[in-house]
């Protein structure tokens, strides 16, 4: 028997995702089956504020796959298709549960960043597209080859993952894959051909001993990859911190988060690739989110959620040497809208956005945005 699963059971069991009764309906046929499928799928319509036509795009279409060789040991893999015409593996990695607190993980796996790099289904969040800095700070979808551990200690309500990754690329080809725009976006992997030189260490602790609430804390340290280390300045040193925080009572929820991001020796590594990478970045959000269904029916499946989320974020923080900051890098997005969730695992958005930066004389379009976003 085939059972179809979302893409991590760990979400039904320590966070209130709206899969949780989805997911715990399967639980039970999971344990006894060796073979699990699923995916999602976000096919999005976006339209610039005063400009026709706007863009209709399949933007993610995501199969999931999974083998239980035994009680103990157990494979994962995502197979992702985005617009239509690009292929890429989103995770493959073998998982081993030493004891009910305590795996062993290898393969390509997500890096624990912040809420959506880790939960990042279409349904699970709101707003038609994932949040902006979700996209420059911390560049969701992040993964990386790799290999570590992960449990809980239930006695103190803490959930731990501890990681070393082969990490960020910065010089390729004879080129610097690094920029001030997006900051290490660019130089994600993604478990093509990686090249490693030195290895970077991810850890995070999400604590869940109150109802409602989990708190998340996360870092990332170590150095940029380069394919000719005989080249002097062709890395960089990447250290990561973050803080996070979810809070549902009854149909309110609330969600936050900060990301400070320090890199080093972007001075010589600009004057080299004469790219505009900064020295810091940093991003934060806050949301909030009610169900308006629930004063119809409590116990319906259905949800129609009205959110508004602000954030604002920097790839420009801070600079080193002559490299002066670009304004329009510093960044802040309004985001409200709808969210009609049909069932747990289909969701019909419709938000608007409100965006700027501090650049003089900055033009930019305010966004609406449509779409479906799917899991199963």
């Amino acid at each position: 028997m085939i059972v179809i699963l979302m893409s991590t059971i760990t979400i039904a069991q320590e966070t209130k995702q709206d899969s949780l009764r989805v997911v715990n309906r399967l639980l039970s046929d999971y344990n006894s089956n060796r073979l699990t499928i699923g995916g999602y799928a976000q096919i999005d319509y976006n339209e610039p504020d005063g400009s026709i036509p706007g863009k209709l795009d399949v933007h993610r279409l995501v199969m999931l796959f999974g083998y239980k060789f035994n009680d103990k040991v157990s494979f994962l893999t995502e197979i992702e298709l985005e617009h239509v015409k690009e292929v890429y593996v989103e995770q493959a990695f073998v998982n081993y549960n030493v004891n009910p607190n305590f795996n062993i993980k290898g393969g390509l796996m997500l890096v624990p960043m912040g809420i959506i790099n880790e939960y990042h289904e279409p349904p699970t969040f709101y707003g038609v597209e994932r949040p902006g800095v979700d996209h420059d700070i911390v560049p969701t979808t992040w993964r990386e080859i790799g290999v570590g551990v992960s449990g809980k200690f239930d006695n103190l309500s803490i959930k731990y993952q501890a990681y070393i990754f082969n990490g960020f690329v910065s010089y390729k080809d004879s080129e610097g894959t690094l920029r001030g725009k997006d900051g290490l976006r660019k130089g994600r992997q993604k478990a093509a051909e990686s090249i490693i030189n030195s290895p970077n260490l991810s850890v995070k602790f999400d604590y869940y001993g109150i109802l409602g609430l989990k708190l998340g804390l996360v870092g990332y340290f170590g150095k940029t990859q380069t394919d000719d280390s005989s080249i002097e300045n062709s890395t960089i040193g990447v250290s990561m911190i973050g803080i996070d925080a979810r809070y549902v009572f009854k149909a309110l929820e609330l969600r936050g988060k900060y990301i400070f991001t320090s890199l080093s020796d972007t001075e010589e590594y600009n004057n080299l690739t004469g790219i505009d990478l900064g020295s810091k970045m940093d991003g934060l959000y806050g949301e909030i989110a009610y169900d308006f269904m629930s004063f119809l029916n409590a116990n319906s499946d259905k949800k129609l959620v009205l959110f508004t989320r602000y954030e604002k974020y920097n790839t420009h923080k801070q600079t080193d040497g002559d490299l002066e900051p670009n304004k329009a890098y510093d960044r802040n997005i309004l985001t409200s809208g709808i969210d009609f969730k049909i069932v747990p695992g289909v969701a019909l958005k419709a938000d608007y956005q409100w965006l700027k930066n501090e650049a003089k004389n900055s033009n930019v379009n305010n966004m609406f945005n449509a779409g479906i976003g799917i899991m199963f």
